[in-house]
């Protein structure tokens, strides 16, 4: 029984490193296509707006690229070196890709700033505007797939960066798209660098967002507080079990992981043998909670206890 259990884990953890690189792979493709349609529509109306839509999505290529190959990494099982595994190499994925973002923004900016001081004039606005409909619908519907895949495999900061990256390009898209109509209505041709600007501010403000979520799971920020108060409320829930207490409670997040270590006090007169079983079942009641954590307990005895750690057992039914 226990070797068909794991025998069904490994098939399962192969299943969804194939579903995760799938989907990176996915992304790859796409942004490939889009920044081919938009460098070509770009050239052909001159519209700087759509030229940096197509920087957009050249930086959101990188960025899948990375993800791609950051899955792959993360999905390497622990080893000497790194006897934790490799998990947090998405985070640091997810960190050069907001890094990516910040580095593309400046560079739109400037060339922006550049076609207001000299002008320019947009032409044939049709065929920008055709390139961008098709961008906004295959980006939203690669994104939710991404972010499937993501809770499929219950957390994945690449894949969830990844997903952003695309939602954000949809988003600036349909900016630009508005801003290219208006160019084409009114021939105020101010408005596609303006529209340019508009669309770097909302590129600067995601890249900070995941650059900032993804250094928190570097340096090891502890978990969520309503994950954190689940797992004191799980272990509370063990009270007549003979779990009399319990302290130095740390959890974190590596890339789709969370890792969770405690102390644990079992009452007088609690064997080794029941406290093992006790703290096992213990492992798995948190685990449901905080979706598939990587447990680890250190048994102590009750006189251990520190005040304001106690944990009560639950009432009698009589």
């Amino acid at each position: 029984m226990a070797g068909d259990a794991l025998r069904h884990g490994a098939a399962q953890a192969r299943d969804t490193r194939g579903t995760r690189s799938g989907a990176a792979l996915l992304s790859v493709a796409s942004n490939s296509v889009l920044i081919l349609l938009k460098v070509v529509a770009g050239t052909i109306t001159g519209s700087v707006a759509l030229l940096t839509e197509a920087l957009h999505s050249a930086i959101d290529l990188i960025a899948s690229v990375v993800a791609f190959f950051s899955l792959r990494k993360a999905d390497e099982p622990a080893d000497e070196n790194h006897p934790f595994g490799h998990d947090k190499v998405e985070d640091l994925a997810a960190a050069i890709e907001g890094v990516l973002i910040l580095v593309g923004s400046g560079v739109i900016v400037f060339e922006a700033i550049r076609r207001l001081a000299i002008g320019g004039h947009v032409e044939q606005a049709g065929i920008g505007l055709g390139v961008l409909a098709l961008s906004i619908t295959v980006n939203m519907v690669v994104s939710a797939r991404l972010m499937g895949r993501a809770r499929a495999a219950g957390g994945s900061p690449a894949l969830e960066a990844d997903a952003a990256h695309l939602r954000t390009d949809a988003a600036t898209s349909a900016g630009v798209f508005v801003g290219l109509a208006l160019v084409a209505i009114t021939d105020a041709q101010w408005l596609d660098p303006v529209v340019a600007l508009v669309v770097a501010l909302a590129i600067v403000v995601s890249g900070v967002r995941i650059v900032t979520r993804s250094s928190r799971a570097l340096v090891d920020e502890a978990l969520p507080e309503v994950e954190m108060e689940a797992i004191r409320s799980t272990v509370k829930g063990f009270g007549d079990r003979g779990v009399a207490g319990f302290h130095a409670l740390r959890a974190r997040r590596a890339g789709p992981r969370r890792l969770v270590d405690l102390h644990v006090q079992f009452r007088a007169g609690t064997t080794l043998e029941d406290a093992h079983a006790i703290a096992h079942e213990l492992q798995d009641a948190i685990r449901a909670e905080v979706g598939g954590a990587d447990v680890l307990i250190h048994l102590e005895p009750e006189d251990r206890v520190r005040p304001g750690t106690e944990v009560r057992p639950a009432p009698s039914a009589g």
